[in-house]
């Protein structure tokens, strides 16, 4: 297998980026394209002592800033690591690719250059979201703002197929985020997607509150990207505002320094439990080969399991399950008219 990797996509590339798939070589025992300023990307090999063994390099002069409109992908940057290794994808050079670059750019690159799924009206942004019964996905995290009830469907339908096929989630539970539990709840979009998702081929639980989402309320969270966005910028800032107030608790005495030794095997577990780095990044669910979205602060470590969840995507051939499951969809839908 073959994953492609943006080299200078996020906050610490190249170094980080090169660590990280030198680690995803050794241990999953796969090859890794790396797209970018093919000197650069060796001179920091060696100046750091990183093997290039089984990975392999095409060289793309140009980088995508993360302020830049995302259609410039398409007009200024063509040449960028990020569009490099999409066109790698879409021509079949790779099995799937990563980047921890400008989100909206990867959207939108994603979506032109390598297409999306036939059926899928808008590829989504799924993050992995951890809670304190196993994580959920959240799709659409923020590639869509402004959606209709049929993507809203499609999206349950995407994140359910990745659960399963990845997580092993059997039947995953999908909730859809709203103002109230009861039918009646929320906007136009919420009440017709409610209606929608009942006759879809998902475990659809009916809605779920915000505050349910934290104590495993469900296993695919659906909303719009606005809410969902909105859902996961919350829950990332409350996540490190509590650590904040731990560690704090924690180091007010000594007295509470060696409470905090006691139980630091337990902390140690919350703490990976609660660590986004876990999971690596967040897959872009619906474009026609696998996409995987790294968070733009992956350090190695983070940007290893970024590769580990594109290998799985593909051993899991999520996409396969997608379309089995849209085309149910239609034939319900059909059979219905």
């Amino acid at each position: 297998m073959n994953i492609i990797v943006d080299a200078f996509g996020g906050d610490h590339a190249p170094l980080e980026i090169i660590k990280g798939c030198a680690q995803a070589v050794a241990e999953y025992g796969i090859q890794i394209t790396l797209t970018g300023d093919e000197e650069k990307i060796r001179s920091c090999a060696e100046e750091n002592g990183i093997s290039l063994a089984g990975i392999s390099i095409v060289h793309a002069p140009q980088v995508i800033p993360v302020e830049c409109e995302p259609t410039e992908i398409l007009k200024s940057y063509q040449d960028c690591s990020m569009a490099v290794g999409l066109k790698l994808l879409a021509q079949g050079a790779g099995d799937a690719f990563v980047s921890a670059g400008s989100t909206g750019a990867l959207v939108v690159g994603a979506s032109l250059i390598v297409r999306r799924l036939k059926g899928v009206k808008r590829p989504a942004i799924a993050p992995i979201i951890p809670t304190t019964k196993g994580p959920y996905i959240l799709v659409d995290g923020g590639a869509n703002v402004e959606c209709r009830p049929e993507m809203l469907t499609q999206f349950a339908i995407m994140g359910s197929a990745y659960m399963n096929r990845v997580l092993g989630v059997e039947s995953p539970r999908v909730g859809l985020i709203n103002i109230g539990a009861e039918e009646s709840k929320g906007g136009q979009l919420q009440q017709e997607a409610y209606h929608m998702l009942q006759k879809a081929p998902v475990n659809f639980t009916g809605n779920i509150e915000p505050r349910s989402l934290p104590t495993g309320g469900c296993d695919v969270a659906v909303a719009d990207g606005f809410t969902g966005n909105t859902v996961l910028k919350l829950t990332e800032g409350l996540g490190k505002a509590l650590a904040g107030q731990i560690k704090d608790i924690l180091y007010k005495s000594t007295k509470n320094k060696l409470a905090g030794l006691v139980i630091k095997k337990d902390m140690d577990g919350f703490k990976k439990m609660m660590d986004y780095k876990e999971h690596g990044g967040a897959p872009l669910l619906g474009t026609a080969k696998p996409v995987i979205k790294a968070h733009g602060s992956s350090d190695a470590r983070a940007l290893k399991n970024a590769v580990r969840q594109a290998v799985e995507f593909v051993k899991g051939d999520v996409n396969a399950r997608i379309l089995t499951e849209l085309q149910a969809l239609k034939e319900r839908g059909e059979a219905q008219d």
